[in-house]
């Protein structure tokens, strides 16, 4: 069974800080408790039947679990609500239940749509879960949610849009973000232990709605079947690999249904690599396959999976959002309809979105900076609607960075596009938008990599001594001395310390004439800088004065003859110091 991440690991922000967030949230407890009761008496839900012929009730009538995961803010719920009920959703999923989530129920309710009422505990498995807590030692951060929990049960509990509570979120995966070895295995155990305490708790507040717990994958189901047997049922984020949980739960010798609580298709984790070596990205209709497959194996295990929230009714248009939302930016996917028709509501008279099909990048491991470059692909729309197309890209794989950025293109009408690449070195990703004007929309991106634009002439810098005002001997991938800006390697780099005033300087050897400076910027930028020449190395001639730079690729186009050619900088464009892959000095 795996237990292997599948997120990226959270940065830690330690449990103090924890429980001042939870502090100020316990602020607005008194004024909701406080509040009029504005619902209906709840549902009663049970998980009946014996080993391997479970259902889920709800007042006696038999329920399987229609969801979805919820992205849109509490604000919203009036206005996405209708369109989760008329995809056949039931159910929807939070991650996170206080003061601020009664208007989601009433909304859910409203419409027919039932709610898994989230608990959040440190650390999850996903980005922005939060530091490390010591489910041994930290009697406090688990008194504090001891109390806190039962609460929101109390508040919510008569609400007739709670179907369960769910306690957790893949914090058995998350916990190797803090521990690792056998303290690992113990606050696994402690923590696991802990979530039965917690369940404990609610049971004694509310009889009549089942309590469970999230982790991903079926690796942290041993824990629970060891330390938590006061759960009513599983819970499990799968998503590629959902149509194996049912053999885990066979060899396991388990003896509770589940519920598959984020699935779909392949995540970012579970796909291979690229010729680029970055994850390489599901099309639309192989995601749109991945959420029919999904259900198809979750219906598929009678009498113990009890249905599945599929993963994601989200809006956030940007990287992660392109890979997962069924609606980024608000507009349906292929997916969409996919989980609709997979959930038995009519799609007959349903405009869909735009296919895209074949995409692919000419020398996508080879796009020189600034230069154009030539994507395919063949567009078609079902109903036969008039398209438009965008060109967007993303810098994940170099910075982290989520943002989609418009690309300048030009469509050629026959299935290519012609693109400008960005001047910043790295594998970046494409993506080829179409919009049908009916709501809907096709994405499909690959990966392509920035290399430095051809220079003409040859390179009197390469192999030269270079001298540097400053260099760091430890950072990641350093030592970064100034030899590393001219050794024709882009997979080196010359970094400075973090200081305005640095300068880089290369020693050609004697007077020589040169036509053009190209500049190759990692990340750590200069903003502001002057190119310098010398015939002694101390009395120093400006021949380029650069006051906007934005980092990338500077290709400047310079004439001069000198023993020595220096860059001299004065501002930042980065919070750290400046650090160049290359500085070349080319004659034609």
């Amino acid at each position: 069974m795996n237990t292997s991440p599948l997120r990226r690991p959270p940065r830690a922000r330690g449990a103090t800080a924890a429980r001042l967030a939870l502090a100020a949230l316990l602020a607005g407890v008194a004024t909701a408790l406080a509040a009029p009761a504005a619902q209906a008496a709840g549902s009663v839900v049970k998980v009946t039947g014996s080993q391997g012929a479970w259902q889920l009730t709800v007042n006696g009538a038999p329920y399987t679990v229609k969801g979805l995961t919820w992205g849109p803010s509490v604000a919203d719920a009036g206005r996405y609500m209708p369109d989760v009920k008329s995809m056949g959703v039931n159910t929807i999923r939070t991650w996170g239940t206080d003061a601020t989530t009664k208007p989601l129920l009433d909304s859910a309710a409203q419409h027919g749509v039932k709610v898994i009422a989230g608990f959040w505990l440190q650390p999850g498995g996903g980005p922005g879960s939060g530091g490390c807590v010591n489910y041994l030692t930290d009697t406090g951060y688990k008194n504090d949610m001891l109390a806190e929990f039962p609460r929101w049960v109390e508040t919510y509990k008569d609400h007739e849009g709670v179907l369960m509570w769910n306690v957790g979120n893949e914090s058995v995966l998350g916990l190797q973000n803090c521990y690792s070895g056998e303290e690992l295995e113990r606050q696994r155990n402690a923590y696991t232990t802990f979530v039965n305490d917690v369940a404990k708790k609610i049971h004694a507040v509310d009889p009549n709605h089942p309590v469970t717990s999230t982790d991903a994958w079926t690796g942290a189901w041993p824990y629970y079947q060891r330390n938590a047997p006061d759960l009513d049922l599983y819970a499990v984020n799968s998503y590629d690999a959902v149509c194996d949980i049912r053999a885990t739960w066979e060899r396991g010798g388990y003896d509770k249904p589940y519920i598959v609580t984020e699935g779909g298709p392949a995540g970012e984790w579970e796909v291979p690599d690229d010729a680029n070596g970055v994850p390489d990205e599901p099309t639309d209709v192989a995601k749109a396959d991945g959420y029919q497959r999904a259900w198809d194996c979750v219906t598929g295990h009678r009498g113990v999976a009890l249905g599945a929230t599929l993963f994601h009714y989200g809006t956030e248009y940007d990287f992660g959002g392109v890979w997962f939302n069924l609606l980024p930016a608000g507009q349906k996917r292929l997916s969409y309809y996919a989980v609709k028709e997979a959930y038995g509501a009519d799609t007959s008279r349903d405009n869909t979105p735009p296919v895209i099909t074949g995409m692919s990048v000419d020398n996508a491991s080879a796009v020189p900076a600034g230069r154009k470059f030539t994507v395919r692909a063949s567009v078609t729309d079902p109903d036969g609607d008039p398209l438009t197309h965008q060109v967007l890209v993303n810098s994940k794989y170099i910075d982290n960075s989520g943002q989609l950025t418009d690309a300048a293109f030009t469509d050629r009408g026959d299935g290519t596009f012609e693109v400008t690449a960005p001047d910043r070195l790295g594998v970046w990703k494409v993506y080829l938008k179409s919009t049908d004007g009916k709501g809907n929309v096709g994405i499909d991106t690959k990966s392509f990599r920035v290399v430095p634009p051809p220079a003409d002439g040859v390179n009197v810098a390469q192999g030269r001594p270079a001298t540097a005002s400053s260099f760091q001997p430890d950072s990641v991938g350093c030592p970064c001395p100034a030899g590393n800006a001219v050794d024709g390697s882009y997979d080196t780099r010359w970094a400075s310390e973090w200081a305005d005033r640095q300068w880089i300087q290369v020693d050609l050897g004697a007077p020589t004439s040169f036509d053009r400076v190209q500049l190759a910027w990692e990340a750590a930028y200069a903003k502001a800088y002057t190119v310098q020449t010398s015939a002694n190395g101390q009395d120093w001639n400006t021949v380029h004065t650069e006051t906007a730079g934005n980092g990338g690729i500077d290709d400047i186009q310079v004439s001069g003859n000198a023993r020595y050619v220096r860059v001299s900088t004065s501002e930042r464009g980065t919070p750290w110091g400046y650090s160049l892959y290359e500085f070349g000095v080319y004659r034609r």
